[in-house]
């Protein structure tokens, strides 16, 4: 039996076929082994391109039609795949991409699987892959699945939804806004919720926004939800797990949570959902209190809800802050104390800060001005770190990881309500700053956005 070497590596002719790495002629007319790579080979066969079987080579390896591999592979070049092309790495198989700088993926890729012993649906530390349901980066950090963001650098949004209108006595309102965080200027339409509401406060993480409702008929236990990142209309999600209004909201990157409310009565009531389903919250445990009007914040894993008015005194406004983990069910407990007494604020936060402001001071019977500030991994008093332009009550606030947002709000008791953004620099102190205004003015509005403080900065 012959041997020819034709540049690419060596072949073997016996009885018309043709092997290419291997001793043997091989099945039919062509068997390729080994580590072959070839573009436009021109044999008798007919044959024009092939891919290998199976290894990569040590420069560049093309993919231009569906591919399995097993086994070992290891590559210093750059992965390319084709549009229209899988490129799957088995359950079991390892990749070693060696000093690879870059892998280009056209339409879907399927990273491998199986990083703990005994458990191959777990994936391993470190993977990437994008969903496809959700249109999203994603990385396994070792626990869970995590979306890439980036906060503070043009990419992130603020939601304003529903919440009462600027007509005298006030509407209800379905319209959704929104804003760019990182620059300043007015908020846009983007979309309208399924009925008119007052969700008092949004939640929600990266790629969904979710509004609790409160209808016309007074008290509801409806959830929208929509993509942030796109304009369009709110979609039924579920129901609360009670109807109830003036409850607060915390999320994380996986879990929303709503807290307290009146259903007239104020409840203590924590109930939770899953941000990437759809269907109805769950218990998550009882706030220390009854309270509703609440403000809140988060980190990644803490929840801290902030004043209100507390039951069985009611009315009767507080000064207490609370504290839940997020990632576990259970009561929320105590945190420490705000600098004033009073409720209807709300608040905004990155992974480290918790700011509130606005709201009714009862001790001084006035619309509070001032903003405060706790450190959400610690336990203990707020301080003071700034003030709004103008006392107000009922308004809505976010956060992002480096700015604080609050907007709306009206002159409680009166019917005259506000459309002026403010926001102010997490990191620091001071007055407030004008960003903007509303496109539609609203007090008891939801204020979210998706770079907000229970996300960690991803």
């Amino acid at each position: 039996m012959a041997t020819y070497r034709i540049g690419i590596g060596s072949f073997n002719l016996k009885d018309g076929a043709v092997g290419l790495g291997t001793e043997s002629s091989g099945l039919g007319n062509l068997k390729v082994e080994g580590t072959f790579k070839t573009t436009d080979l021109d044999i008798t066969s007919g044959i024009a391109t092939f891919t290998r079987y199976a290894g990569f080579a040590p420069d560049n390896l093309g993919i231009s039609s569906d591919i399995v591999l097993s086994g070992e592979h290891f590559t210093t070049g750059d992965i390319v795949v084709g549009v229209n092309s899988t490129f799957t790495v088995s359950v079991g198989a390892t990749v070693d991409v060696g000093t690879v700088e870059s892998v280009s993926i056209g339409t879907h890729f399927s990273p491998p699987i199986g990083g703990v012993e005994d458990r191959p649906e777990v994936p391993v530390e470190g993977t990437v892959r994008f969903n496809k349901d959700l249109n999203t980066l994603e990385f396994y950090n070792g626990v869970e699945w995590r979306q890439f963001t980036v906060s503070g650098s043009g990419g992130s949004r603020c939601i304003i939804a529903g919440g009462y209108g600027d007509v005298a006595p006030a509407g209800q309102r379905k319209e959704i806004q929104y804003f760019n965080t990182a620059t300043q200027g007015n908020s846009q339409y983007f979309g309208d919720l399924t009925d008119k509401c007052l969700p008092d406060d949004g939640a929600g993480n990266e790629t969904r926004c979710l509004i609790g409702h409160q209808v016309l008929s007074g008290i509801e236990d409806h959830i929208d939800y929509f993509a942030m990142s796109t304009k369009g209309n709110g979609v039924d999600f579920g129901n609360l797990s009670q109807y109830r209004f003036r409850a607060t909201s915390v999320s994380s990157s996986t879990r929303s949570l709503w807290c307290g409310g009146k259903t007239p009565s104020t409840v203590n009531t924590i109930d939770y959902v899953e941000i990437s389903t759809i269907g109805n919250a769950v218990d998550f445990g009882d706030t220390m209190v009854p309270v509703t009007g609440a403000a809140s914040g988060m980190s990644p894993t803490r929840g801290i809800i902030a004043n209100g008015i507390v039951s069985p005194a009611d009315p009767y406004y507080t000064s207490e802050i609370t504290v839940l983990t997020i990632a576990s069910k259970g009561n929320s407990v105590r945190f420490g104390e705000n600098t004033w007494n009073g409720g209807y604020g709300d608040g905004g936060s990155n992974n480290t800060r918790a700011l509130f402001a606005g709201g009714y001071d009862h001790d001084n019977k006035r619309n509070q001005q001032r903003i405060s500030a706790v450190t959400i991994a610690s336990e203990g008093n707020a301080i003071n770190f700034g003030d709004l332009h103008i006392g107000k009550a009922w308004n809505w606030g976010a956060g992002t990881q480096t700015r604080g947002f609050f907007g709306g709000g009206n002159a409680f008791p009166s019917q005259v309500h506000y459309n002026v953004i403010e926001y102010v620099n997490m990191d620091s102190g001071g007055q407030a700053i004008d960003f903007g205004d509303m496109a539609v003015r609203a007090y008891a509005a939801a204020g979210i956005t998706n770079a907000h403080g229970g996300l960690g900065g991803y």
